[in-house]
């Protein structure tokens, strides 16, 4: 599949697999950033990309990140939707520092990973006023 992307700094690289087996590209920081302890702060990751009808882009951490920097993705995922592609939307990653030091990410860092996740918009609500099914219970019931 071919995707549009516009990089804003063409000295970095494209997003790229870094193994054969890879599901998601790694993303690049375009500017040095200090992440203040305790605190969210988007880094840009260089990078316009046009989703492909029927997907979304998923921003997620990389594995490594939360123990190698104490930084993880300050909303759990990003998501970028189908109509973010105008010129000037570049894609950032909010990072949230959990660690007790500033915590500095130099441009060209790999900061996070995105895959394309194939979607089905065919959901119609249907209100009720009561569910049929018996409550569970909440969160660990099952156990």
């Amino acid at each position: 599949m071919k995707v549009k992307i516009k990089r804003i700094d063409p000295t970095l690289p494209l997003p790229e697999y870094q193994t054969p087996g890879s599901v998601a590209f790694d993303l690049y920081a375009r500017k040095t950033t200090i992440i203040a302890p305790w605190n969210a702060t988007i880094i840009p990751t260089n990078i316009i990309i046009n989703v492909p009808e029927g997907y979304f882009l998923m921003l997620c951490s990389r594995s490594s990140t939360p123990i190698k920097k104490g930084l993880i993705v300050a909303n759990g995922i990003g998501v970028i939707d189908q109509d973010y592609h105008g010129n000037e939307d570049e894609i950032g990653v909010q990072v949230l520092n959990f660690t007790k030091e500033d915590v500095t990410i130099d441009k060209g860092d790999r900061i996070a990973q995105a895959l394309l996740v194939s979607i089905a918009k065919v959901v119609e609500f249907d209100e009720l006023k009561q569910m049929s099914s018996k409550s569970r219970g909440g969160f660990g019931s099952t156990g």
